[in-house]
């Protein structure tokens, strides 16, 4: 069997709309043969390519048209194949703590890898490299805390920045927090709240 046919019946069973990476067809063929496999797959209209090395069985709904996968889906996805670990941007988990109602224009995420910009559909999503202190407990309440209380810096940290991330943490991911890689100033405003 072909490696087109191959991947023709495998993606049958995947279901529409939620991307997928290449690498999951590395044991059919090789990378080249699979990338041509994919292509004739994509202009036979059988799969829709979302960005470099990740693709999607088309879905259209019929009050929003064609359904795109959220950048933050595709990132981890990315992250995921390129073994990266991946947090939200600052501004964005500030805003996730309700303490600030600004939105990005252009979705910003932190990586271990290499700074970039990555296509996906008519959005551009840039990922940008960090120091692994800003990366720790990625994916988590306490990563998502850590990164706004980073993004905030000494000026913007007080003791209502402080008590309002205390209070919509558990007491066990406060104190996970407050164990974290920080520096002084940051360790003495979380430690005064305690």
């Amino acid at each position: 069997m072909s490696v087109v046919a191959t991947i023709s019946i495998r993606v049958k069973y995947f279901p529409k709309g939620r991307p997928f990476s290449i690498k999951l067809f590395a044991e059919i063929g090789s990378r080249a043969a699979v990338g041509k496999a994919l292509s004739r797959l994509v202009s036979a209209g059988e799969l829709e390519r979302v960005t470099r090395g990740i693709y999607m069985r088309p879905k259209v709904s019929q009050y929003a048209g064609r359904v795109r996968p959220s950048p933050s889906t595709v990132v981890k996805i990315i992250a995921k194949q390129n073994h990266e670990t991946i947090q939200v941007h600052g501004a964005e988990a500030v805003r996730a703590f309700s303490l600030s109602t600004q939105m990005q224009t252009q979705p910003v995420f932190y990586t271990s890898g290499s700074s970039r910009e990555i296509r996906v559909g008519t959005s551009t999503v840039r990922l940008q490299h960090v120091p692994p202190e800003k990366l720790q407990h990625a994916g988590t309440k306490t990563g998502l805390a850590l990164t706004a209380l980073f993004y905030l810096g000494k000026d913007g940290v007080n003791p209502f920045v402080v008590e309002k991330i205390k209070n919509t943490l558990t007491p066990s991911e406060f104190k996970q927090l407050t164990s974290s890689k920080m520096p002084v100033w940051l360790l003495t405003a979380l430690r005064e709240a305690s």
